[in-house]
């Protein structure tokens, strides 16, 4: 007779929802429950992914499935750490997965980074993505911007910079970022790589979104294309790569057409200051760099270039947060694990603590490797099963008793289902005649207020 098991996840985006639903798929005798500190569920595709990608943001569709079945039940607006705690866990769970991803972005430790007017990538994101913990408004008043990273996060950064307000409104952009990006008087947004544009890391439908903007023109420059830049026969060279290649091509000698805006990319740059007076930013230099022969890691050449700007985006990467009880590797920017199991400072196995996801493997690949990370995690967890400890209060309801007496103001999946209907609603009746998917809710306190009547 298999064993009742009952698990907490911590993190309710893609990466606690699919290992909630791989561990309900391989050991059904199990009850879950999700907890995220938003009132909300998605995590980062509701607020990690640009408003104008509402094919992206299709991954919510199959989300959706997972939690609307009713065997994963969620529990919006309680953070871990202060309304629930490890001993918490302990005491109503067989285990815990941590699925808290990597909200932070990477430091870039370089003279002028804290300058007014340079800016976290992350943070901006959060800002044109409603997120109900940052400011309403952002200082859009930088006619030069520059846009650090090679990756996706980057062209989104710089695509939102640059795209007219106007042609975000049939998306489920707030209002406050809609009238902050419409006031905006950027004229010229410059993306800058370290490597070549052989070595980039988008993937071709955000580059190629790039070059189909209304009222912007794409820049590239030729000395960013040496001789042999991009070689279709080498080992190991993708279609993803060939496409992209043939992108930047048909890029180059390209007419400006007097665009009201352009995107401007640049390759071999790699930053060295922030240049700046009165404590602002108002420009940025680079080192050209150089491949190094046979490989894709590239050396400073001692040539400097400046650009005058008066904003820096830095959209290096992303780094996770340490979790109160939990080891953490403050390099990596992960929760201490080997393969899924948390470990101690020894390396030692800590029984009935898990993590999955960015938290887990750092912020890299996509949700493909969301998928099979939380496999291995979820593989390792029933295999442990012997050895996890009963709780002393199993009962479904036990800990949501006390989050009820703490005065804990938590949502449900019947609450996001009513603020869904709502934020549906609002776009529905909007007064700017344009079609709208949904607008979100920013305020917390709203979103709680509306999930908690459903």
């Amino acid at each position: 007779m298999s064993k009742h098991l009952r698990v907490a996840i911590v993190g309710a985006g893609p990466a606690g929802i699919y290992a909630g639903n791989i561990l309900h798929t391989k050991y059904p005798d199990v009850s879950i429950d999700l907890f995220d500190t938003l009132p909300a569920p998605y995590g980062l595709i509701r607020y990690g992914v640009a408003p104008d990608h509402p094919r992206i943001k299709g991954i919510v569709n199959s989300l959706h499935e997972m939690l609307d079945e009713g065997t994963i039940r969620f529990y919006g607006n309680v953070t871990f750490g202060t309304d629930i705690t490890v001993a918490d866990i302990r005491e109503h769970y067989h285990a815990v997965i941590f699925a808290t991803g990597a909200i932070k972005d990477a430091q870039l430790n370089i003279p002028g980074i804290d300058l007014r007017g340079s800016y976290g990538a992350a943070d901006f994101v959060n800002w044109y993505d409603g997120h109900p913990d940052v400011p309403r408004s952002w200082p859009l008043n930088a006619q030069q911007v520059a846009v650090l990273g090679n990756g996706n996060v980057a062209l989104d950064v710089a695509r939102v910079l640059a795209k007219q307000a106007d042609d975000m409104l049939t998306t489920d952009i707030p209002a406050n970022v809609y009238e902050g990006l419409a006031a905006s008087p950027a004229t010229d947004v410059h993306v800058f790589g370290r490597r070549g544009p052989g070595q980039i890391k988008f993937t071709p439908i955000e580059l190629r979104e790039l070059g189909e903007q209304h009222e912007v023109d794409l820049v590239v420059y030729d000395e960013d294309f040496p001789e042999g830049w991009f070689n279709p026969e080498a080992e190991g060279v993708t279609n993803q790569q060939k496409v992209m290649a043939r992108i930047l091509e048909s890029w180059r000698g390209r007419a400006l057409t007097g665009a009201k805006r352009r995107l401007h990319l640049h390759f071999f740059s790699s930053p060295v200051e922030i240049l700046g007076a009165d404590g602002r930013v108002e420009g940025i230099r680079f080192e050209r760099t150089e491949l190094v022969d046979g490989t894709e890691n590239v050396r400073g050449t001692g040539n400097f270039v400046e650009f005058p700007v008066q904003a820096v985006y830095r959209a290096i990467g992303y780094f996770g947060s340490e979790l109160p009880e939990i080891p953490f590797n403050d390099k990596r920017g992960v929760i201490s694990n080997v393969e899924g199991r948390v470990v101690d400072e020894s390396g030692a196995v800590i029984p009935g603590l898990y993590a999955t996801g960015w938290i887990k493997r750092g912020p890299i690949g996509l949700i493909g490797h969301t998928k099979s990370d939380a496999t291995e995690t979820i593989e390792h967890l029933i295999s442990d099963l012997a050895n996890l400890v009963d709780p002393e209060h199993p009962e479904p309801g036990s800990l949501i008793d006390e989050l009820d007496a703490r005065g804990v103001q938590y949502t449900t999946w019947n609450g996001w289902l009513t603020l869904n209907e709502h934020e549906i609603a609002l776009g529905a009746s909007d007064s700017s005649h344009v079609e709208r998917e949904r607008v979100k809710v920013v305020d917390r306190d709203e979103q709680v207020a509306i999930s908690r009547r459903g």
